[in-house]
């Protein structure tokens, strides 16, 4: 049998698809990051429109859609005052897309990425499809990433570090002044600051910030997604915007993995972004109103949990065998160590259901905790 490719021997599994499938259909899943909410109605009927009447039918630009950039811009434009060229935009097949196309364009085969530790699983596994080696930092106590502990692991061989704010799986919030220092970060170093931003609209508490209004250098690359602002996980749309060397260096990428992003979730992107904003703000209601829930429960319990300032998580720390505990009581959680080994002795819930639901899960936890007290 022919030997595999390195970088796919280096590549695991994610951990969350682990304890997701191999728990039982009847299971309450707090394991996986999907809203429960429908894509808005006006998003959908745009795509229908688009398929309807054949606009969806062929390929788009590389790029995508210049309506689509335009509207991803606006948001840029309406939310945080950022000038954003529709040009240095690029439509991704989700922000997973997006994250790749970034580590594809910069990493080469022995530079190093730094990242969250416990972080989203993407970031060490991407860097080894890169050839990179991953440089994990630990993060503070309330589960954000400092800025200090980022510039204290950058080396002549760094070639990017990764900053995520709302963060998964910890739901912390990067202050603005963290926000400052990351792109003082990335001038001084001359390195990238690759900032994942797919839950920017999703904040309880402060405000969000991007290290792309900071920056006094092109050293910053901003990934986001319609996935969990507008619960639209399934369409896949997501993209990619930084300055237009970067921009293009990028495309060159994306040309030959993907063409362009899908043409129906393009024109319900558009719509999306470009539409009413109600829904966005009553979703991120419900899920103050379910972390709220979650984290009285949890407390309650006796169990140490940082304040989720933001996305849809609580990351508890947990007695040994606590997990275990709770998936025989059929409900799915991720073990920390899944996010990193800085990762291990917490939990990661996701809160992305109804309260009922999750008042039942508590439950289940209440006696799991018992247990292994």
């Amino acid at each position: 049998m022919t030997e595999f490719a390195e970088r796919a021997t280096k590549v695991s599994i994610s951990g969350i698809r682990e304890v997701f499938e191999a728990a039982g259909e009847d299971a309450i899943n707090l394991g996986l990051g999907q809203p429960d909410f429908p894509t808005p109605e006006h998003a959908r009927q745009a795509a229908v429109d688009a398929i309807q009447s054949g606009q969806a039918d062929a390929y788009t630009s590389n790029k995508g859609t210049l309506a689509l950039r335009e509207a991803i811009a606006g948001r840029y434009s309406e939310d945080q005052n950022l000038d954003v060229d529709p040009e240095d935009v690029i439509a991704t097949a989700g922000g997973s897309e997006a994250l790749h196309l970034a580590m594809q364009a910069h990493v080469d085969p022995g530079d190093e990425v730094v990242y969250p530790d416990p972080g989203f699983v993407a970031y060490e596994n991407l860097t080894h499809i890169a050839g990179g080696e991953p440089v994990p930092v630990p993060l503070r106590d309330d589960l954000t990433m400092d800025p200090g502990a980022v510039e204290d692991a950058i080396t002549e061989d760094t070639a990017a570090f990764v900053v995520n704010s709302p963060a998964n799986p910890t739901g912390a919030v990067q202050s603005k002044a963290d926000m400052m220092e990351f792109a003082r970060i990335a001038d001084e170093h001359d390195v990238l600051c690759i900032s994942d931003e797919v839950y920017e609209h999703i904040v309880f508490d402060g405000e969000h910030h991007t290290p792309l209004a900071f920056a006094e250098s092109d050293n910053v690359a901003v990934v986001s997604a319609c996935s969990k602002t507008y619960s639209m996980t399934g369409w896949r749309l997501g993209w990619v915007t930084s300055a237009t060397p970067r921009i293009e260096r990028m495309l060159r990428v994306h040309q030959y993995i993907q063409a362009c992003a899908s043409a129906p979730a393009q024109y319900a992107a558009e719509a999306a972004l470009s539409g009413p904003q109600d829904v966005v703000d009553d979703m991120v209601a419900q899920f103050e109103e379910r972390r709220d829930v979650v984290l009285d429960g949890l407390e309650d319990m006796g169990l140490e949990v940082p304040t989720p300032s933001g996305a849809f998580y609580a990351m508890p720390k947990v007695p040994d065998g606590w997990v275990d505990e709770v998936l025989a009581r059929d409900v799915v959680v991720v073990p920390g160590e899944a996010f990193g080994s800085h990762g291990e002795g917490y939990a990661r819930i996701s809160y992305a259901t109804d309260v009922e639901t999750l008042k039942e899960a508590l439950a289940a936890m209440r006696e799991a905790t018992e247990a292994v007290q």
